[in-house]
């Protein structure tokens, strides 16, 4: 049987042009650790050129210590590097401002282990200043988007690392980010949770945010990436797009539908006498192992099969997807990537807490009996300057009592 391919998520937008805006340039950047006498230790990054341009996802590959996590760290201004030159949206990446345009989730979490989910969301949005009531919208659908919205109440100390990854990648987008870092983001995540982070990546992708991924797992980084530049021993060994690099040009694949033995047996015959007979290959087409993972999945959820863990991740975070949103986008990430004819389901409202209810009554009542009451003047002496006084407490307090009534001032 001819082979059958799945069409990878990259296939889902067009690639990204070449001629836009560079948002992160790299020239001649090199990087040596040293030790206490100042003697060079290690050549972690050695004279690496790059750039990564607006809506574009780039990959970072290499073996463990190849120097990519300290690619990460001089990008994000954490270390200085020893020779070069690193600008990000044509700033140094130290920056103050720029830094409020990036997130960043990196390799481990690092999380307030006796805050609860919906308190470390709002703490981390407290750095950047959010308001409180989009700290308090962009928390909730975060935490649906990551599949925590069940766990907004238990400390993240009592995470699993999978667990903490998910609210680690919700805490680096926060802020609505221009650049979003990401260093090894599917570690630890079940085959669920990885294929929701690519979905996420194809979706700021095509919001015009620009997207730097780190990781070992090759499949993850084939799914999402643009381009990609593979390092070792601090160099870059190899860079472009995943055509450029995978392409075999000397080898052509035809895909076709189930044939008749006969329609087969002529095509064979008549490829066999320009090739050589064991150069041919035929065989049936197998689905990846993911696909049929979340397929299972799927079925289970259907036969309402409960879980005490984390769920799968529900719609991307509203803020996150835009004013450009498709309906396709809105749909149940995982319904959309098992199911993709299923209808689109309608879009849930995060409700949130009505504020209480202002007993009017009781605060007029209060407000009556602050009124002062008419007392003689000739059996309270009192000089000019003490009235005065008393005359001002009291519009203060009614002052006070109208804002709280929500009455306009005299």
């Amino acid at each position: 049987m001819p082979v059958a391919e799945l069409t990878p998520p990259s296939a889902l937008r067009p690639p990204q042009s070449q001629d836009g805006e560079v948002i992160v340039s790299v020239r001649g950047l090199t990087k040596v650790f040293k030790d206490f006498w100042n003697r060079p230790k290690a050549r972690a990054v050695d004279r690496v050129d790059f750039e990564v341009r607006r809506g574009e996802v780039f990959g970072l590959l290499g073996p463990n210590g190849s120097g990519k996590s300290t690619t990460i760290k001089l990008l994000l201004g954490l270390l200085n590097p020893t020779k070069g030159h690193i600008e990000v949206f044509g700033h140094s990446p130290r920056h103050v401002a720029t830094k409020a345009r990036i997130g960043y989730l990196p390799e481990e979490s690092y999380l307030y282990r006796y805050l609860d989910s919906r308190e470390t969301l709002d703490f981390f949005g407290n750095l950047f200043r959010l308001p409180a009531g989009d700290r308090r919208n962009r928390t909730e659908q975060l935490l649906e988007m990551v599949g925590l919205g069940q766990t907004r109440t238990r400390a993240v100390g009592e995470f699993s690392k999978g667990m903490q990854r998910r609210i680690g990648l919700a805490q680096a987008l926060i802020n609505d980010p221009d650049l979003v870092i990401l260093d090894e983001p599917t570690s630890g995540l079940d085959p669920i949770g990885c294929r929701e982070i690519k979905d996420l990546i194809l979706a700021l992708a095509r919001r015009g945010k620009t997207v730097i991924l780190s990781s070992h797992l090759l499949a993850d980084v084939e799914d999402v990436c643009d381009r990609v530049v593979i390092y070792y021993g601090g160099r870059i060994q190899a860079m472009g797009t995943l055509q450029e690099l995978l392409a075999q040009p000397d080898t052509l694949r035809i895909t076709t539908p189930v044939l008749p033995r006969e329609t087969l047996e002529r095509v064979l015959e008549d490829l066999r006498r320009d090739v050589a007979a064991d150069q041919v290959k035929i065989d049936n087409p197998t689905q990846n192992l993911e696909s049929y993972f979340l397929d299972v999945v799927q079925r289970a959820r259907q036969a309402a099969a409960e879980t005490s863990g984390a769920t799968s991740g529900h719609r991307i975070a509203e803020y996150l997807r835009g004013a450009t949103a498709t309906a396709q986008e809105r749909d149940r990430i995982l319904e959309r990537l098992t199911l993709p004819h299923a209808a689109p389901t309608a879009p849930s409202v995060v409700e949130t807490p009505a504020a209480p209810a202002v007993d009017t009554k009781k605060l007029a009542a209060l407000t009556k009996a602050a009124e002062p009451t008419a007392v003689p003047s000739s059996s309270v002496p009192a000089t000019e300057p003490a009235k005065q006084i008393g005359a001002e407490e009291l519009k203060k307090a009614d002052e006070k009592l109208a804002s709280l009534l929500g009455k306009p001032k005299s």
